[in-house]
Order: structure tokens, then sequence, then C-alpha cells
């Protein structure tokens, strides 16, 4: 294949668009900013991440580096009695992802998109891309030494996280979420536990008036244990404290839970503090280029969807490049199916996790004013933010109707796992009682635009079209 693609970013989004695209015969140039291993938060995984990076073949790596997998969450939410969701029980005992040390883990990203063929460039600094019209066409850049160097290609993948070459600095495009514009404040435990009834390898999620915590199990004993607040609170406690150090500290020891989950740990300087802005760009994709992961979206983390988005944005990053290319659709409808999966997943996550801060009981605080972000014409009768919350969680919900859309066998085996579950809760359940399984389907499918009749099809990798 003659195409040349620039992919802009070595995180799980431009690792796994360049291993995809280089496996498929593609001439690949991955420029990265840093050197890898380099540090770097989100370590909890949605299960969808299994699923894509099978695509990509690197799976059996990351199974042999002993993350602890994940099968699960516990949410201890509010006023509501603690809520377990083991995906072993509900969608069936092949589905699990990783809990994972981020510079570990995107390494071994890095390196795998290499062995498949990309040309990794690390100490890549991208300058500036150039543009016939509103096509891109090259991208300055620089190396260690400063020395500055021009790359062509043909079609560009920005997957530069939220330096956003593009959406930020280019195009200026990005519009923030005011509601959520939220702070993370965290650090590591050498020791500790999580919650009983946690599933294994699971996450808990622990709400707290004025946010949130997360306790993440990690190798060797180690507990990733953050709160997460509203920029204002955090700024207005901050002032309260002599240090970062200091500010964490009591923060973990106001939360009952979390304070007898690190009482057998010990702290590890040092702590990290960062923000995260929900913000989306005005376009994910246009003439020769497409916006991977965090360079076109960014969502409050409470659902652990960061690098979810990043692989399956990267995934139809790669199609509609691949089948653009081989002529199966022209590029114009590439981009349409690009924007359109993207952007829905990314707005559907998004009322989803306004959904669950509406859950909160103390939704009077300026906190959980994220609920008004949710148009009621956006959600069906009978829906609940609950049962949204453990699709996704489980990362099943893109990957829903991959039955109809062309997709793997693995992904018609869990979603029929899904659903089998579900019937298995419907009919154990006492009549009149509620389930949060049973209660929402959602629709449509992510791997599916149904307006344009086009649909991800991964064996090749590429775009399929109804007849």
């Amino acid at each position: 294949m003659t195409e040349k693609v620039l992919v802009i970013g070595g995180g799980p989004g431009g690792s796994t668009a360049a291993a995809l695209l280089a496996r498929n015969g593609v001439d690949v140039v991955l420029l990265e900013r840093e050197h890898f291993p380099r540090y770097h938060i989100g370590e909890s995984l949605a299960s969808s991440c299994r699923v894509v990076l099978g695509l990509s073949g690197v799976v059996d790596k990351i199974d042999a580096q002993g993350y602890p997998a994940k099968r699960g969450a516990l949410l201890r939410w509010g006023a509501e009695e603690d809520w377990t969701i083991d995906w072993s029980e509900l969608f069936g005992t092949n589905v699990s992802s990783w809990q994972v040390e981020r510079d570990h883990f995107d390494h071994i990203l890095l390196d795998h998109a290499a062995e498949q063929g990309a040309d990794v460039r690390q100490g890549a600094t991208v300058r500036r891309v150039l543009f016939d019209g509103d096509r891109p066409y090259a991208a300055e850049w620089t190396d260690d030494d400063g020395v500055r160097h021009t790359e062509e290609f043909d079609h560009l993948v920005d997957a530069s996280g939220r330096a956003g070459v593009l959406s930020a600095r280019h195009f200026k495009n990005r519009r923030p979420h005011d509601i959520f514009r939220n702070v993370a404040i965290w650090g590591y435990w050498e020791g500790g536990t999580t919650l009983p009834n946690t599933p294994a390898g699971g996450i808990d999620v622990i709400s707290h008036p004025e946010g949130w915590y997360w306790v993440i199990p990690l190798r060797d004993g180690v507990h990733s244990v953050g709160f997460v607040t509203h920029q204002d609170n955090f700024l207005q406690r901050r002032r309260e404290f002599g240090s970062d150090e200091e500010m964490l500290l009591h923060v973990v020891r106001d939360s009952e839970t979390v304070r007898d989950l690190m009482a057998g740990g010990v702290f590890q300087r040092p702590v990290r503090i960062e923000q995260d802005f929900s913000y989306v760009a005005d376009a994910f994709c246009g003439p020769g280029f497409y916006e991977v992961g965090d360079a076109a979206c960014f969502l409050d983390p409470l659902l652990s969807t960061g690098v979810h988005l990043a692989l399956y944005s990267a995934t139809l990053a790669a199609a509609s490049i691949l089948a653009t290319a081989r002529g199966d659709v022209t590029e114009r409808e590439a981009a349409g199916f690009y924007e359109t999966l993207y952007r829905n997943a990314y707005a559907r996550l998004l009322v989803l996790v306004s959904g669950v801060y509406e859950q909160y009981q103390g939704k009077d605080s300026y906190f959980w004013l994220a609920q008004r972000m949710v148009r009621e014409k956006e959600r069906q009768a009978g829906e609940q933010a609950n049962a949204a919350f453990v699709e996704i969680v489980a990362g099943l919900s893109d990957l829903r109707d991959a039955r109809a859309a062309g997709g793997t066998a693995v992904m018609t085996e869990l979603i029929e796992e899904a659903d089998r579950a579900r019937r298995r809760a419907d009919e154990a359940r006492p009549e009149g009682e509620s389930s949060n399984l049973a209660a929402l389907r959602i629709e449509p499918s992510d791997l599916h635009d149904t307006a344009s009749g086009l649909y991800l099809v991964t064996k090749p990798l590429g775009i399929g079209r109804e007849s």
C-alpha cells in the first residue's frame, strides 16, 4: 500500500493506530515528543480495551506482564448501598481487562507498534502542521538536538492528547464543558486493600460530599489512591494546607472508608495533581486527518473511559484510512463515518457520566449540578443512568450491535453473553422489582452508522457497506 501516514503521539491511541496501519501494509511514521517510559495517569482499563488490543496483536504481551486482571468495580456512592459490578457474573468469565502502570503499559504498546513496522521516533516535538488549503500535507518537528525536520504524508492521525496539535493549537476549536472543571490529586501507597466485596482486581469508587475517590490495585501490592473535586473547591481547600502532600493525606483521612483501606499501607512520594477539564472539539476529522483520543475530546475520569476512547477512535481512524486507500469508500464517506461514530460514543459517555452524578444524594452542591448537562430528549422512557453505568464500566456499549455490523467472533461472543446474563437476571428477579441490568438498551450501535449504511469490519480492518 503506497499511502503514508504520520501519527503524532505515542500514547495508547497513537501506538494502536500505528500498529493497526503498519500490520496492514501502510508506511507509518510516529512522532513522540517524550522518551518512553514516561509517567501517565489512567491506570484502570475498560474490558473493551482487551478486544481492541486483540486486533493489534498485543494482548499476549500485556498478559505476560503480571498486571492485576480487572473484573469489575465496586461503588460506594452517596447514600446508596455498595454497588458491586462483577463482570464475570454479569458478562461471562472471558470479560476482563487490566490495572496497569501507564508508563510500563504505554511503552509496551509503543514498542509493539515499532515491531509491526511503524517508524517510531522518540524525542520528536511537532512544531506545526502545514496545510494545502484544508488538507494537511506535512509536519515540521525538532529532535532532541533542536534540529528541524519536515515530514510529508498522505494522512495524519493526531493522537497528541490534551496538547492538541490540531484542535488546540491550529484550529483552536475546543469547547470546554464548564460544569466538569475538575481537579484530581493522587498518590501511591505500598500495601493497603480494596473493599471486601470488590470483584477480583476491581476498582473502588467512593463518593464524598465534595467529590469522589478512586482506589486501584496495581502490581506488587501497590494502590493508586486519588480524589477528584471541582476546581473551585480544590483551590479553596488547597489554601488550608502547607503542601500538596499535606492536602492529599488529609483528604484520604477525611473519608472513613479510604482511611481504613489504606491503614495498612505506606504513602510513597510524590503527590500528583492534574486538571481534568472536560472538552470537545468542533470537528474530530477533516480532509486527510483524524483526531484520536484526547486530541479530539476529554471526559471526566469517573468511568475510566480515557484509554477506551483512545483505542476505540484509533481503530476507527485506522479502518477509515485503510478503507479509503483500498477504494472501499470515498474519503468524504470515511470522514463522516469516523465523525459520527466517535462523536456518538463521546456524547453518550458524557450523558452517562452526568447521569451517575445525578444519582448522588448531595446534588444540591454545585459539584453535582453536572446533571443539568443531560437533556431529557436524549433519554428514552424507562432508561436509568445506573444501567448505563454497568454497560459502560464493562466496556461493551461501543460493541453492542457488532453482530449486525460485521463484527468479529469475539465481539459477538461478548455481546451474546451479556444478553444471556440480562435474561437470567430478569428471570430470577421477583415480580415488580427493578433491575439495573435490564433497564437500558443502548442504540444505535457505535460500530454502525445507520444513516450511511457504513460499518466497521475487522478482517481485514476497514469499513463495510450495507448492500
